[in-house]
């Protein structure tokens, strides 16, 4: 997959640059339906304790901005991955003080965390053809999946009604997704009807038991109040 990948940060890469760290920088039209698309990746996780979440395809870390504004106090460990490295320089300067958060270049999360969450990132299939534009989607769910303890949650874009999908975008009905992340081993909760023509999927998994040696887990700690 280097020629999509290469691809795909070279147009982010390209949004970044151009419009910096803004909505438009990461393709989205507004703030608005940004922190809408968050309020609904973040039902699946539990804010009454401490977590970990990977923000995979983080962008400038708009998330962090969301988590302040609506869960400000939360003890949330915070690591944001990028396939491009503008953007992980957007993101990294922008919030070089925040005490619990991370960024790293890279098409795979790289590390294990309570929860993964990830947006938009299969919406942009730049012309590829949709059977290799899919693989590449069944490969970061698997990925999101062996990186999640508890679960991760994505979201797609819908088809239309009546006109064919945009050849430079992705658009999908639910079922081919809520079934490929069943065959993960999961429990997957469909999410929809909240104002954007497109849905989510929040992935349950079994909790895993800890290694005894307490390798490749995360420490926590609570979060300082900005």
């Amino acid at each position: 997959m280097r020629g999509l990948h290469a691809t795909v940060r070279a147009y982010y890469s390209g949004k970044i640059e151009r419009h910096g760290p803004t909505p438009l920088g990461v393709d989205w039209p507004n703030a608005i339906s940004q922190y809408l698309r968050f309020a609904q990746l973040l039902t699946l996780c539990d804010f009454a304790k401490p977590f970990s979440v990977n923000d995979f395809g983080c962008g400038y870390g708009a998330l962090l901005e969301y988590l302040a504004i609506r869960h400000d106090g939360a003890a949330v460990t915070y690591r944001g991955v990028d396939i491009s490295p503008a953007m992980i320089e957007a993101a990294r300067d922008r919030w070089s003080t925040h005490p619990q958060a991370t960024f790293a270049i890279g098409s795979r999360c790289g590390r294990t965390a309570d929860y993964s969450l990830s947006s938009g990132v299969f919406n942009v299939r730049l012309g590829h053809p949709v059977r290799e534009w899919e693989t590449y989607v069944e490969s970061v769910l698997a990925d999101l999946r062996d990186n999640s303890r508890l679960g991760f949650a994505v979201n797609f874009m819908l088809l239309h009604d009546t006109q064919p999908t945009e050849h430079e975008l992705y658009r999908t009905e639910p079922q081919r997704w809520l079934a490929a992340c069943e065959k993960l081993g999961a429990k997957v909760e469909l999410l929809g009807g909240y104002g954007l023509r497109e849905f989510t999927l929040l992935v349950r998994l079994t909790p895993r038991k800890a290694p005894r040696t307490g390798a490749g887990l995360q420490k926590l700690s609570p979060r300082s109040r900005r």
